[in-house]
């Protein structure tokens, strides 16, 4: 975990964000967008949280106006919301959204195992196998945003085995649309799980399997809706239905 996401998880979240550099002075509205989605994807900013124009122009160094616009992008991608006479929070995380996404993401990449199952050139196993071994080290040492990055890069290798460039870009903006929840439901225990549910996937592929890495891979993907239930049952402050 970095620095600037271990402060704010001590208590100011507004510690999660940079001053700008110079290099990223030419697009202050995209600079202020990814530097505020980041936050709010590893929940820096907790969801139902409000947002401090004010503090992010200071922490940020930058006026208001690429603020306003950053933010007004987020709203289009349902991570903020503005609310009439009180400001913006950041979106709570809601289930019915995660179902839809998960849908889309099932649906496609079930699909992408099967592919790979079917043909799957050695470098990308050896890919896999190298992805798991790092995905293995950062369980061991309970570094939960680096395994978050290894989860992503294990699905991209497989989308990019296939080369099928627009599902490839459907499922990422899916993706993203789960970031959150795969956060706030990764616990020590949840990472171990998916790690063995990986394996699951690479082993079937190894094999050649098609049919054990389709399930696999469905099994993978049911768990974020039912762990995000039993989470809800506990912070339901965080997560609506």
């Amino acid at each position: 975990m970095s620095s600037s996401n271990e402060a704010a998880d001590q208590g100011d979240p507004y510690l999660a964000l940079h001053k700008l550099q110079g290099g990223e002075r030419g697009n202050l509205t995209g600079a202020v967008e990814q530097a505020l989605r980041d936050a709010i994807v590893t929940l820096a900013f907790e969801p139902g949280a409000m947002l401090d124009k004010q503090a992010i122009c200071e922490r940020m160094g930058v006026s208001r106006f690429p603020v306003s616009a950053a933010l007004t992008k987020l709203a289009a991608a349902g991570l903020v919301e503005v609310l009439p006479q009180r400001g913006t929070r950041v979106r709570p995380v809601v289930i019915h959204d995660i179902r839809q996404h998960l849908f889309i993401r099932s649906a496609l990449e079930v699909e992408t195992v099967r592919s790979v199952a079917l043909a799957c050139r050695a470098a990308t196993l050896d890919a896999l196998a190298q992805n798991l071994e790092k995905q293995r080290e950062a369980v061991g040492a309970a570094q939960r945003h680096t395994f978050h990055r290894l989860d992503l890069a294990f699905h991209e290798i497989m989308l990019d085995e296939i080369a099928l460039p627009r599902v490839k870009e459907i499922v990422t903006v899916s993706r993203s649309a789960l970031d959150r929840a795969r956060q706030l439901i990764a616990t020590p225990e949840r990472l171990t799980r998916t790690l063995d549910e990986h394996q699951r996937i690479y082993d079937a592929i190894r094999g050649r399997d098609i049919e054990a890495a389709a399930r696999a891979m469905h099994g993978h993907l049911d768990q974020v809706v039912a762990e995000l239930r039993r989470f809800a049952a506990e912070r339901p402050d965080l997560v609506e239905e």
